[in-house]
């Protein structure tokens, strides 16, 4: 404000008393900023057009309760930008506050070779508040007189807003609004975590249907139950937190914008938001060409997999025949062609990924590329193995096999592992690199692939004293005896070895059931026991002699039968 015009009204001084005064003051403090410019010039400050200071380069501005209100990018004389924006807007909010003076006396005056903004009363008395020269409108690309009624216009509006929203009723609306969407925030809070509770259920319930549309696209060898219900699960918990946390951030300067004080933080806080929407939406336009890219792979990948699924689908069912491949090759290879699809999608689609040329990127192939170094040669040995006995049909799952000792039905046959059931209902996981370098006896073989029993085979001794014609009979007929015994191949009975003190006689039955070989060797050894004690023969087995001096027979009492 012009003190010195103040205090000659005051105390009833001459006019010229008060340009006097004036020119004092702006001597001893070289020029009292007003919100833009000084308020007082002084005689000795140098004129526009001698002026060598330069337009900053980054402007400042004056501001009122938080808002920018005058955009400056220089002043008059020698003082520093910002300290007098600063001073600028301390005297802008006391005149803010000062409600006898309206904004309708904040005027113009051209007085060459300044545009003076002041306060003009009724009586016509003019208060000078700053001015504008030609230096300061060449910065900011305009006039004298068009830059000062720019300011006078900004001045207008900031004061007339701040003293509309400092009002009692402005207050009250305020505290009304802030009351009701808060009511509002709360309410959609509850629904917002019933219904996250609802798709966390219904998703706990559905991911067979899950797993049914990823059949369709034929990559459910890569997926199972399980993996999809917790994917689709963390994808629930990130998505619900994600609309939690937005919609509690963009409450925040919505809160912040009823109250006056605060209004300043709400437009900071929406000019945040609205530059990274911006920045976001930006993105995502200048990222629409990579997308229709990676779309149009995605969607290759998917003809080709489901192509791929329909032809050696067609293969298994034995609808279509290639010569030299064999019908349990069409659903591994299927797996392979699937996952060999992918692996090239991904291969061709990560340069358009957006982000794929930045270091994070970078930094994780980096660490995806070591730790397959660190673990890559266990496991591409029991995946060339997998695959070795995959096209070796070495066997196929439900076949009974023995595998260094372990006997059972095959379960399952991944690109890892062999996992065998035993009789006992033990799953017995063999690495595929054992199993390739180990023996494989497979029982169901030769019924499947040539039309032929399995035979087994057991070993008895028998004393010379019992004549080999009736040995092979009794044997043969026990062989006959058992259920799980075939007729499409008769058994056969074989002298394998004259010992010391009895014959090796050895007994070749055919099974009529592979998958029960075991339970049909337990039934042909009771039914050896059966026959041989009936017809009073000892079995000699497995490597003892009777000494006939008096030695009771070892032959079993048959039912019935007194001691």
């Amino acid at each position: 404000m012009n003190l010195p015009a103040k205090i000659c009204r005051r105390f009833r001084l001459p006019q010229q008393v008060s340009f006097a005064l004036l020119l004092l003051l702006a001597l001893l403090l070289l020029g009292s900023p007003t919100f833009q410019i000084p308020i007082a010039i002084a005689a000795e400050t140098p004129s526009p057009s001698s002026s060598t200071t330069e337009c900053a380069e980054k402007p400042v501005f004056v501001t009122l309760d938080g808002r920018n209100v005058l955009e400056m990018r220089a002043t008059t004389g020698a003082q520093n930008l910002e300290d007098v924006a600063r001073r600028e807007s301390s005297e802008l909010l006391a005149l803010a506050k000062d409600r006898t003076v309206a904004v309708n006396q904040i005027v113009v005056r051209d007085s060459p070779p300044y545009a003076l903004i002041g306060i003009e009363d009724s009586s016509g008395e003019f208060e000078q508040l700053g001015a504008v020269d030609d230096r300061m409108a060449a910065c900011s690309a305009s006039t004298r007189m068009r830059l000062a009624e720019t300011y006078r216009d900004s001045l207008k509006t900031a004061i007339s807003r701040y003293r509309k929203e400092n009002s009692a009723q402005f207050w009250l609306r305020g505290s009304a609004l802030a009351a009701l969407v808060l009511a509002a925030y709360v309410v959609w809070l509850r629904v917002q975590f019933r219904l996250n509770n609802r798709i966390r259920d219904w998703l706990s319930s559905r991911e067979r249907f899950v797993l049914q549309r990823l059949s369709r696209v034929g990559i459910t060898a890569l997926v199972d139950a399980d993996r999809v219900r917790q994917l689709m699960q963390l994808i629930r918990v990130v998505i619900h937190w994600t609309i939690l946390l937005l919609i509690s951030y963009l409450l925040i300067p919505l809160l912040l914008g009823f109250f006056p004080p605060t209004q300043g933080i709400a437009e900071g806080l929406r000019a945040q938001i609205l530059g990274l929407v911006v920045a976001f939406l930006q993105g995502m336009v200048a990222a629409i060409p990579n997308l229709l890219s990676i779309a149009v792979i995605i969607g290759i990948t998917i003809v080709i997999i489901r192509i791929s699924n329909a032809f050696f689908n067609a293969i298994r069912l034995g609808r279509l025949r290639i010569p030299g491949f064999y019908r349990e090759w069409a659903k591994p290879t299927s797996r392979l062609v699937a996952t060999l699809a992918v692996l090239i999608a991904l291969v061709g689609a990560f340069p358009f990924v957006p982000g794929s040329g930045s270091e994070v990127f970078q930094g994780a192939g980096l660490f995806v590329g070591v730790l397959a170094a660190l673990g890559s040669s266990a496991v591409a040995t029991n995946i060339i193995s997998g695959l070795m006995l995959i096209y070796t049909r070495a066997f196929r799952e439900g076949d009974r096999i023995d595998i260094n000792g372990v006997v059972g039905v095959v379960q399952d046959r991944t690109l890892l592992v062999t996992r065998v059931k035993t009789p006992r209902n033990e799953l017995v996981s063999i690495p595929n690199a054992t199993v390739i370098s180990s023996s494989v006896t497979n029982f169901s073989f030769s019924r499947r692939e040539i039309r032929q029993p399995v035979a087994l085979a057991t070993t008895i001794t028998i004393g010379y004293d019992v004549p080999w014609r009736q040995v092979h009979e009794l044997m043969l007929t026990a062989a006959r005896s058992v259920e799980g015994i075939t007729d499409e191949i008769e058994p056969f009975v074989l002298q394998t070895s004259l010992n010391d003190f009895h014959i090796s006689y050895e007994l070749t039955a055919y099974v009529r059931d592979p998958g029960t070989y075991r339970q049909t060797l337990s039934d042909l050894f009771a039914a050896l026991q059966d026959h041989f004690a009936e017809a009073k023969v000892e079995i000699l087995s497995p490597g003892y002699h009777a000494i006939r001096n008096g030695n009771a027979s070892t032959l079993p009492k048959q039912p019935g039968n007194n001691p």
